[in-house]
């Protein structure tokens, strides 16, 4: 008994490295909690610098260059970097890359 679980646990695991289902439930269920984070950090800390430097009492997301309002383009691509790098140093940090079973062929 104690040999077939062993043995359904170790096909489970190969299934796992096959289809490479690690890395598609980090990036799921990283993305999800962290965005919310992230996205903290953008407002409370980063938005007031860049208003800061850029002088606007308005905040950052009425930006404009010229008649272009570019400010909530790029408040969403700095929340996207550092999630990003976030996701990628936890990737990397717990050896998560080594998991999955390169295929041959």
């Amino acid at each position: 008994m104690e040999a077939q679980i062993k043995e359904q646990a170790m096909g489970f695991m190969e299934f796992i490295r096959e289809r490479g289902i690690v890395g598609l439930a980090i990036g799921f269920v990283l993305g999800g909690s962290i965005q919310k984070v992230v996205a903290a950090f953008v407002t409370d800390i980063v938005n007031p610098i860049a208003d800061f430097f850029l002088g606007s009492a308005g905040g950052f997301a009425k930006f404009s260059i010229g008649p272009f309002l570019v400010g909530d383009f790029l408040s969403a691509t700095i929340d996207f970097l550092i999630l990003a790098a976030i996701v990628y140093f936890i990737f990397k940090g717990l050896r998560l890359d080594n998991l999955e079973k390169k295929k041959e062929g």
